[in-house]
């Protein structure tokens, strides 16, 4: 059976079908697990991954593999884009993207508060490699017109930002990239292609972690690189085959299997999100709460022209951060207390704002105090999970 394309379709039905069909010869409904690291071949084939195109068989997992492929066919039609290449991790794709794409002597302008493993590839890999890095706040467009040189090859945007949940108006920012023959890069991995597409906005290439809300249930690692032919291509032969970045066909189709329930996750998540902010906000030791689906969000209005779901991300201020830490570490039963996000259980981490301003941002100036004033001494990420939103509260409440 032919696997067609369903991108028109809804975006359920694309999570579920996109880029799989039926075993041809078992009629397996589900997705098989191909596992081989090597195929074999009825004729002779080139030894180099540079002869390896889109009509080459499957010679060795590294190069390709057909569990992987499915995957890579599901992400492109769910972000309505051309071609998808899946990686081992969200950092895996972010790395392939910015090394391959960026020589010495370029320029890239990227977000000053991202996620802090490719904040700290931007300034110190980067310019290391002779890479020239401005990191600007992006959601304030004139930031980004003033950071732009005649060498500046690439914008890199993060929206909504981790952790600050900042939005980036990727349309706009599009446009600067275009008129300056650059090309726009966004990690969308909090709000996932059910909240925004950003190929369909303008952008070049979308970056995502799979191991947060498209796999889902945090238990394999994943990352994807998504965009034209041509860009997806190039990344494919010139950086990721010799990166050796591969994706474990197993991870695959785990993360496969998690996307089909991404649009119903992620509803949910934005459902208990919202009546998180709601009652965080209504907290007597709650200092400040940051959800772009929430009215006070200093950028509620652009989030609901460019999102079309809010997510599961806020981050909310609290008083004696590092006591109150300590606290949620022994006392939450149903939120856990730990790293990562997206998944179906709730998580919630303290991101101390000395670390990140000494080992990832760097921040100076106004940057600097712009931060603090919404961060001050740290910021509680909450990815909040499918759990009862009363029982996540109660949780909550029990501790603060």
């Amino acid at each position: 059976m032919k696997s067609k394309s369903i991108r028109n379709r809804g975006i359920q039905t694309v999570a579920i079908h996109g880029g799989e069909k039926p075993d041809g010869k078992t009629g397996a409904s589900a997705p098989n697990i191909v596992m081989s690291s090597t195929f074999v071949v009825d004729e002779p084939l080139s030894f180099s991954v540079n002869n390896i195109d889109d009509n080459s068989p499957y010679v060795y997992t590294r190069w390709s593999n057909p569990t992987i492929r499915q995957l890579e066919v599901k992400l492109a039609e769910l972000e309505n884009a051309e071609d998808c290449l899946a990686l081992a991790s969200g950092m895996a794709a972010s790395t392939g993207v910015l090394l391959t794409q960026l020589n010495p002597g370029d320029h890239l302008v990227i977000s000053n508060t991202n996620y802090p493993g490719t904040a700290e590839l931007a300034r110190d890999q980067l310019p290391a490699r002779g890479v020239e890095v401005t990191p600007v706040d992006t959601s304030d467009l004139a930031s980004v017109r003033n950071a732009m040189r005649p060498n500046t090859r690439m914008i890199w945007v993060e929206t909504p930002s981790n952790p600050l949940l900042r939005i980036t108006d990727i349309a706009a920012v599009a446009e600067i990239a275009r008129s300056n023959q650059a090309l726009l890069a966004v990690d969308s991995t909090f709000a996932t292609p059910i909240a925004t597409r950003p190929i369909d906005l303008g952008a070049d290439l979308v970056v995502h972690s799979l191991t947060k809300y498209i796999g889902g249930h945090g238990d394999a690692l994943g990352g994807a690189v998504i965009g034209g032919k041509a860009l997806i291509s190039s990344l494919r032969s010139d950086g990721f085959l010799h990166f050796g970045a591969t994706i474990s066909p197993f991870n695959a189709w785990l993360i496969m299997r998690g996307a089909a329930t991404l649009p119903l996750r992620m509803q949910a998540h934005q459902d208990n999100a919202l009546q998180v902010a709601d009652y965080l906000h209504a907290h007597p030791r709650v200092e400040k709460v940051l959800y772009p689906g929430h009215p006070s969000h200093p950028a509620h209005e652009l989030a609901g022209k460019q999102m079309r779901n809010f997510s599961g991300m806020l981050s909310f201020r609290a008083r004696n951060p590092h006591q109150t830490a300590k606290a949620f570490m022994q006392g939450l039963q149903v939120v856990h207390y730990a790293v990562s996000l997206g998944h179906h259980r709730s998580l919630i981490y303290l991101l101390e704002t000395q670390d990140l301003i000494e080992s990832s941002y760097r921040l100076e100036g106004s940057d600097l105090e712009a931060y603090r004033a919404l961060a001050g001494d740290g910021l509680f990420r909450f990815s909040v999970g499918l759990e009862d939103a009363s029982d996540i509260i109660s949780d909550l409440d029990q501790v603060l």
